[in-house]
């Protein structure tokens, strides 16, 4: 596959999107700037973590209008395939590519820390191959992670099965305990009704090398890859 990984002013998980892509999965890959007008022909667009735009108003909300993000939901209104990881979760749901916001985490703190996520459909590329009774342990590092929708819309993506990760804690129970920061049913991940737009905050990218001793956010890239070339 080819992907396209958009940096934007701020981005700083980019360059470890495009390792783990290009070096452990062996795809092409495209580093694409946030003034581009072209994605190049990409087959898949990713928006990576960072602060962009040092997360001014809100995260993602001016990084939203870069010449890109044009290209990117015209892409993602024909049928291509987008994600967002953390900032890039924030700047879909400003462009309305998904739906809901994200708010600042409910104890008004950062967090940088492993949690655990339970998958929750197999009605998406990023967890079709995943299994559904594990809790996968990946890392966040947020300050607006707070996932919020209102009453309809939550009823909404949950009526259409568009959750695809809840925190949980590491036996996979999804509790409050195990919410690291105030998301409204766990909520960690979610798709487009159309399911070729995703987004989730925490870092798979940050957990798919044996050289950092956790390889559990590599099964998300290869459920992505196993069902595309399929």
């Amino acid at each position: 596959m080819k992907f396209g990984v958009i940096t934007f002013p701020g981005s700083n998980c980019d360059a470890d999107i495009i390792y783990v892509l290009e070096k452990i999965m062996g795809q092409q890959v495209v580093p694409l700037w946030h003034k581009d007008h072209d994605l190049q022909g990409v087959d898949f667009v990713i928006l990576p973590g960072g602060f962009s735009f040092g997360d001014y108003l809100r995260s993602g909300a001016i990084a939203r209008f870069s010449p890109i993000m044009q290209e990117v939901i015209q892409f993602a209104n024909r049928g291509g395939y987008v994600m967002g990881i953390c900032n890039g979760f924030q700047i879909l749901t400003e462009a309305g590519l998904l739906p809901g916001a994200l708010l600042h985490n409910h104890h008004r703190k950062f967090i940088c820390r492993n949690i655990y996520l339970k998958p929750q459909t197999t009605q998406s590329l990023l967890t079709a191959q995943l299994n559904q009774n594990e809790a996968y342990k990946i890392p966040i590092a947020h300050g607006e992670g707070n996932y919020f929708a209102d009453a309809d819309v939550l009823k909404s993506i949950n009526d259409n099965d568009q959750v695809m990760f809840r925190y949980c804690d590491e036996f996979g129970n999804i509790n409050a305990d195990a919410n690291p920061n105030g998301s409204l049913e766990n909520i960690a991940g979610v798709t487009n009704i159309s399911r070729n737009v995703f987004g989730l905050m925490p870092h798979p990218e940050r957990a798919a090398d044996t050289l950092v001793g956790n390889q559990d956010g590599l099964a998300i890239f290869e459920s992505i890859l196993s069902l595309v070339k399929a």
